[in-house]
């Protein structure tokens, strides 16, 4: 790569050169104007070739910021041509698990400034951290405005900033698209009100069960308390809702046209279905209850930013799959049409609690997050 990059450098930096020659000239020849009136003719003819020499410099600066802003796209080129062939149509993804990060650099990084990027992973077999902070999470009514752009329950429905504005893109498409009615019935949940859930399920229970078995038949309802997505902060359910038409929330979320738009667009804005059943909730949905540990239809969603989001989609694989599938694939690239979309890397760090976060130069933005399995996974945006 690099002999590529330096043969297209060399006429650039040439003409580079020339510009400036010519422009250090043109100034050269440029003479301060007179403010006499009565200037002589020689005078006026000097006043005339000042102008357009001032004109050629002009012209001459913008080529040169031109051949700047072309030698800094070339230094800059995303795609590495020593990568494998992608497809010219159509999505595509590339395994660099053997190729490393081009033109790397790197930021200093907290566990605390990534445990709520979205990869946070929460189930019945990997609780949520114990240093799990949740100072950060705000009310989604207040957050957002009220409910003349996303209707909540109440102001006690709350989420991570990133996960209420992933929900707010969605439903402005959604709106867009004449779907309307959504409301967000539930969402983050402290240790405690989990605790209270899944207590009242035992109670509920204790009649017909007792000890281990009481605690097993509960957590086939309820997660227990740090093992729910409620808890992660970054998922939230959605129901249809109209005070001037109880019949808009009459039928089941999912087979009405509102559900069906969310659950087949939600990727492109960074959510997923958390909890997908076999035809459920839409008809080609296969089955990942084996893999979340969670049975129960629920109108879940759950952000994980949309790069993540689209190698779910295009795989279809749930919010476990995805993490095993980084775990052997932890270098990949999305492709779209044959542009260069997202790259995607998973980085070991382990317990650490500070780490270097190893990066691109060459992505326009990224986004960090701890998956709770002992790595970061960063998305970089080409």
């Amino acid at each position: 790569m690099s002999k590529r990059k330096k043969s297209k450098a060399v006429p650039v930096v040439l003409v580079i050169t020339i510009l400036v020659a010519a422009l250090a000239a043109g100034c050269f020849l440029v003479k301060p104007l007179l403010t006499d009136p009565l200037r002589t003719a020689s005078e006026k003819d000097l006043a005339r070739r000042q102008a357009e020499t001032e004109q050629k410099n002009l012209q001459i600066q913008a080529e040169y910021n031109a051949a700047i802003l072309d030698l800094q796209n070339q230094a800059s080129q995303p795609s590495n041509p020593s990568w494998p062939a992608h497809k010219s149509e159509g999505w595509d993804i590339l395994d660099l698990s053997n190729y490393p990060l081009e033109n790397p650099t790197a930021e200093s990084k907290t566990r605390a400034d990534l445990m709520t990027g979205g990869m946070l992973l929460v189930n019945e077999w990997h609780s949520r951290p114990d240093d799990f902070d949740e100072s950060k999470i705000v009310s989604i009514g207040k957050y957002l405005g009220g409910n003349e752009k996303v209707q909540v329950k109440d102001y006690n429905v709350r989420l991570f900033p990133v996960a209420a504005d992933a929900l707010l893109e969605a439903v402005n498409a959604a709106k867009a698209e004449g779907m309307q009615h959504y409301i967000v019935e539930e969402a983050y949940r402290t240790w405690e009100e989990q605790n209270a859930v899944f207590q009242k399920k035992m109670d509920k229970l204790s009649s017909r069960y007792s000890g281990d078995a009481l605690i097993t038949a509960a957590k086939k309802e309820v997660n227990y308390p740090g093992t729910s997505e409620y808890n992660s902060g970054l998922s939230f359910t959605l129901r249809l809702y109209s005070k001037d038409d109880p019949e808009v929330s009459a039928p089941k979320y999912s087979t009405t046209p509102q559900g069906i738009w969310m659950n087949e667009n939600c990727w492109k804005y960074g959510l997923v279905i958390r909890f997908p059943q076999a035809g459920w909730p839409l008809e080609t949905t296969q089955d990942k209850s084996f893999k979340t540990g969670v049975s129960l239809k629920m109108n879940l969603y759950r952000y994980v930013g949309k790069g993540n989001a689209a190698v779910m989609h295009y795989l279809d694989l749930c919010l476990e799959e995805y993490i095993e599938y980084l775990q052997e694939h932890p270098h990949i690239a999305l492709f779209e049409d044959g542009v260069l979309k997202y790259e995607i890397y998973r980085q070991y760090v382990g317990e650490a609690q500070s780490f270097d976060v190893q990066l691109t130069r060459n992505a326009r933005s990224y986004s960090s997050s701890m998956d709770n399995m002992g790595a970061i996974i960063t998305v970089f945006e080409h």
